[in-house]
């Protein structure tokens, strides 16, 4: 069993929640949505159907899901998404977890700089070695085409989703 499959089952679970934000662009009229990659050594080398929208676990006894997506959102990120605040409703993972987001609108050109927090990880796995690693490695806008093809299959719905709320055509 490689480390990444040994790593996924160790952390499969399927009761958990995340929260996180669609933040988007019109960027010379096309629609653009912003995408994280996650960091570690497990996904060095892992590109198309790995990007997340940026998005953490409800914390124990935590009911406003909201909060949730923004405070994670600025944990992957180091910046804050802005109002309003679009409820996209939720997908399930492979894994079971259930995502619920909401999507934000960027009113800037550039792209943000992104200054992830931190976790630690034994690694390499049976080593004793624990290393801190950065949870999202980069991030960036993509036109819709080929946020598809970046974005993990199930999150797919969320930019459909965004495209239907914003009566969006190419």
């Amino acid at each position: 069993m490689d480390d990444f499959t040994a790593f996924t089952l160790r952390n499969k679970t399927s009761t958990k929640i995340s929260c996180g934000i669609l933040l988007y662009r019109l960027f010379n009229t096309k629609l653009q949505v912003f995408l994280v990659h996650p960091g570690g050594p497990l996904f060095v080398h892992k590109d198309d159907g790995y990007w997340s929208i940026p998005k953490g676990e409800v914390d124990p006894h935590e009911t406003d899901f909201l909060y949730t997506a923004l405070r994670e959102f600025h944990e992957e990120t180091g910046f804050e998404a802005e109002p309003p605040f679009v409820e996209l409703g939720y997908i399930t993972q492979k894994s079971g977890k259930k995502v619920h987001a909401w999507s934000s609108q960027y009113h800037k050109d550039d792209e943000p700089e992104v200054h992830s927090n931190l976790f630690s990880m034994e690694y390499p796995f049976g080593s004793g070695k624990i290393g801190k690693f950065e949870e999202v490695d980069r991030g960036a806008f993509f036109n819709v085409p080929e946020a598809m093809v970046k974005i993990k299959d199930r999150q797919r719905e969320l930019i459909t989703r965004l495209i239907q709320k914003l009566d969006y055509q190419e």
